[in-house]
């Protein structure tokens, strides 16, 4: 149905949050960059805009929540338990505060608060048992 997604975050300073997922080990797409946004890429067509929060305040001017309400948990897909881990410890490393960790066996989460505030959910998953336990629940249904 969509071909491409851009989250789209509000920042305090631009260059810092840039620095930040540069230490991350994350690409910029400059295409869509400027002196008051920076353009994560996260994977194929899959963005976070990180925009200055006056130019996101007036793109933006409706209230979503309040200030000290979450407005969402961005959660990242990786390939392993281990890459969950390697990202996360480079963005403690790099001046994220650390988040909760959650093992269920074949699904291992770990999340981090970035600079600015925002909640970032990584996790892995067992491809084998998402499908395992998609059959068991239309057996249990059908």
């Amino acid at each position: 149905m969509h071909t491409t997604i851009f989250v789209n975050l509000p920042v305090a300073d631009i260059e810092r949050s840039r620095k930040f997922f540069a230490d991350l080990g994350y690409s910029f797409n400059e295409a869509f960059s400027g002196p008051t946004s920076v353009t994560v890429v996260l994977g194929k067509d899959k963005f976070a805009m990180l925009i200055q929060r006056d130019t996101f305040d007036a793109l933006h001017p409706f209230e979503t929540a309040a200030p000290s309400v979450k407005e969402c948990v961005i959660c990242l897909g990786v390939d392993s338990r281990e890459c969950v881990d390697a990202l996360v410890d480079r963005a403690v490393a790099a001046g994220a505060a650390p988040g909760d960790c959650e093992d269920q066996g074949d699904m291992y989460g770990r999340s981090f608060t970035d600079p600015d505030g925002h909640s970032w959910q990584i996790f892995w998953m067992d491809s084998a048992a998402v499908v395992d336990g998609v059959e068991e629940m239309g057996a249990a249904v059908g």
